[in-house]
């Protein structure tokens, strides 16, 4: 007998992960609805099936949800003209996103995909968003199942916001933070999207707030990362510390020149406090929803892999 399989709706499935998560859903049985700004004949090229819309159309986003299973939220902004750009898609889009769900006559389950910096709300703009983001899904829940994913830094084939650090490496240098013993965790794409299939295959989500990484006890030191790309390039890669104070100036003057021009852009005096923060080391729960789940990739496996594909993208 055939049986239908289970739908899930994906937004940002244009995005870095939204590519990687749409070819794993599909691997793994799921018929894929994704939300669309514009034509993509990549994503059906896999199977996924295209609705047209944005994250400000309501209407296009009860079509997005009507029917499905489930919900994974992975569209937001990582970059912003200002704190209200940030405010509207990241916080708001949930919201639209998460009432258009809840009033479905069989209310899917909603993955959002947050971010580590949501635990630290006040340090910058885009971490104040992802925290209003997880506040307003449990708000506007109601009937939903509703669970948040706060992976630490994502890296892999195709993500251009890691990409500058690949390029230092390879020029045998490392730009880091003047923040002693700052380590941070880091989550491979692929294990990021295996870590989506296995929560939705888990039941009672109860709301939860799932913090997740490579497994890497403590996390990755900045000289960690040099001295693992070292020896896979075979040279020296040499860690140049930066004193944040050096920077402020430029990233105050680079956010209002963005502002002049309306360009968004990473380097502000916000994503400075981030890059700055001494602790970005995830804290899974042991016992939890993912407690039975191990990632695949370390930086050891995921930084030669990566490297492999920029090259051979002609990113590098």
């Amino acid at each position: 007998m055939f049986v239908m399989a289970a739908i899930v709706a994906l937004t940002g499935a244009s995005g870095f992960l939204g590519r990687t998560f749409t070819k794993h859903l599909l691997a793994s049985g799921w018929q894929v609805r994704a939300l669309v700004r514009r034509p993509a004949p990549d994503l059906e090229d896999m199977g996924a099936i295209p609705i047209a819309g944005a994250m400000e159309q309501r209407d296009s986003l009860e079509r997005l949800v009507e029917g499905a299973d489930a919900v994974v939220h992975c569209a937001g902004l990582l970059k912003a003209r200002h704190k209200g750009e940030f405010t509207a898609v990241n916080v708001e889009g949930t919201a639209r996103l998460a009432e258009a769900a809840a009033g479905c006559p069989r209310p899917p389950r909603f993955l959002l995909l947050s971010s580590l910096a949501a635990r630290e709300p006040t340090i910058s703009p885009y971490a104040a968003s992802k925290r209003g983001a997880e506040e307003t899904l449990a708000r506007c829940a109601g009937p939903l199942e509703h669970c948040s994913l706060r992976p630490p830094g994502v890296y892999g084939p195709g993500d251009r916001a890691t990409l500058p650090l690949f390029r230092q490496m390879t020029q045998g240098f490392l730009l880091v933070p003047r923040v002693p013993r700052a380590h941070f965790s880091l989550l491979h794409v692929e294990d990021l999207a295996d870590v989506v299939d296995h929560v939705l295959a888990k039941r009672d989500w109860g709301g939860r707030v799932l913090e997740v990484d490579d497994g890497r006890d403590g996390g990755y030191g900045w000289p960690d990362l040099a001295e693992t790309a070292g020896r896979h390039l075979k040279r020296r890669v040499r860690p140049i510390a930066v004193p944040q104070g050096l920077l402020l100036g430029p990233a105050a003057l680079n956010r209002w020149l963005a502002s002049v021009v309306g360009r968004s852009t990473f380097f502000t005096p916000g994503k400075l406090r981030e890059f700055f923060h001494p602790d970005w080391v995830a804290r899974p729960e042991p016992d939890g929803l993912l407690g039975d789940w191990q990632a695949r990739h370390t930086f050891e496996t995921g930084f030669p892999a990566t490297l492999e594909w920029y090259r051979n993208a002609g990113w590098l």
